[in-house]
């Protein structure tokens, strides 16, 4: 397995901080949105398009490319700021987000954006999407990897286990999820509302192989992906670790946060926070 090289994190740092800002700015524009989802996937958004990914910007439909699946539509502010950076659409449309006629919805429409690969909406489909993708990619006979990103509260929705059932049955090399386990849903803290422990144990179950990584080292979910890609009897789930609301303290764990306006001080405080963090980010709100 190959190891990240520190000049290699330091740029992946850099660019978190850069999208954290942008998904954030993006956020205040739309006056709506969920931010701490976004905010804690930052890391893992940036890992994936910029080291982990086979993917080409200029040719989105690339038959051989690596697929990213977002089953938690809703943190889309910070896929399309990946997007964006990565060269798929210009960073300036960032500021359209939520608004009337814009290409980035609420959720992710599949057709209004290159490099979307599903259009989302229920919570729990995407894994199903997923595992319709890598068992067609199997058929096709193309080793490409299909990358599902989940939520740990749709882990309490049905159809999330079918998915799982049959992705365990079909032996899926070539699927791997990552569930962003940071512990809240919207409503409060996920074992309070309905308790999803003993997660790996489940997965393990149903014939998946289970790795556990910190969703913002880059070097442990790089580590997680690349172990991951030897597996050749199953799918495998990462669960990465995260905080809510990272890289802003007074929003990091904090469930409220997973879908809130902010208010015109806390938006400055918040740059403020990540300028702090990663370094001198440009920031049109300071």
């Amino acid at each position: 397995m190959t190891h990240l090289h520190d000049d290699k994190i330091k740029e992946l740092e850099e660019k978190a901080a850069q999208i954290r800002k942008d998904t954030i700015e993006s956020v205040i524009n739309a006056k709506s949105g969920h931010i701490a989802g976004p905010l804690d996937m930052a890391d893992i958004f940036t890992l994936m398009y910029f080291h982990v990914l086979k993917h080409d910007p200029k040719n989105p439909d690339w038959p051989e490319r690596d697929r990213l699946v977002l089953s938690n539509g809703h943190i889309c502010p910070v896929q399309y700021a990946t997007l964006a950076h990565a060269g798929y659409f210009p960073v300036s449309e960032l500021k359209t987000l939520r608004q009337l006629g814009t290409r980035l919805q609420g959720h992710p429409h599949r057709t209004a954006l290159p490099g979307l690969e599903t259009t989302s909406g229920p919570l729990g489909s995407g894994l199903s999407q997923s595992v319709g993708m890598a068992i067609a990619a199997r058929m096709d006979g193309l080793h490409s990897y299909i990358f599902c990103l989940m939520s740990d509260g749709e882990h309490q929705a049905g159809q999330t286990w079918e998915a799982v059932m049959l992705a365990g049955r079909e032996k899926l090399w070539n699927l791997v999820a990552i569930m962003d386990r940071n512990n809240i849903q919207i409503d409060g803290m996920t074992e309070d509302i309905l308790p999803l422990e003993p997660i790996r144990e489940k997965y393990e179950a149903f014939n998946w192989h289970v790795i556990e990584a910190n969703g913002h080292d880059f070097g442990e979910m790089h580590s997680a992906i690349e172990q991951a890609k030897v597996i050749h009897e199953k799918p495998t789930m990462i669960i990465a670790h995260t905080i809510a609301g990272q890289g802003v303290e007074f929003m990091e764990r904090k469930f409220p946060w997973h879908s809130k306006a902010f208010k015109p001080e806390e938006a400055k405080q918040a740059l403020h926070e990540l300028r702090t963090l990663g370094g001198k980010i440009k920031s049109e709100h300071e």
